[in-house]
């Protein structure tokens, strides 16, 4: 499920800045990223199964290793955890509408936040 007209896809932003941002809100780097790109993960536990919010973003200007890196940020989207297969984005999916709500939240708050900073 795609997260559109949130916003944030418009927004270009510096590494280190947006990884505090993201980090405060649950959305977790770790090792998901490469020298041109990010993904940030949250997890959702829920007796419907486990969902993951994904935001990612490709780096228009240096490179992610060295933590000097612009960050283009792309249209975030909510994924459903089959086990051993992976992560579903489909819109076949069939999302828990609280889970939805409450991730629309997050992309809102993260969206106001990185737009103090973005360039």
């Amino acid at each position: 499920m795609k997260f559109e007209n949130i916003g944030i896809e418009n927004l270009k932003a510096e590494l280190t800045r947006l990884d505090e941002v993201m980090h405060e809100h649950g959305l977790v780097r770790a090792g998901q990223w490469d020298y041109e790109r990010v993904t940030y993960d949250r997890k959702f536990e829920l007796k419907e199964g486990v969902y993951y919010l994904r935001v990612q973003g490709d780096a228009i200007d240096g490179d992610v290793d060295t933590y000097k890196a612009t960050i283009q940020l792309m249209t975030p989207i909510l994924g459903k955890h089959y086990y051993p297969h992976g992560v579903e984005y489909g819109e076949g999916e069939n999302f828990p509408a609280s889970l939805v709500n409450q991730c629309k939240k997050i992309l809102e708050t993260v969206k106001e936040e990185v737009s103090k900073f973005a360039l």
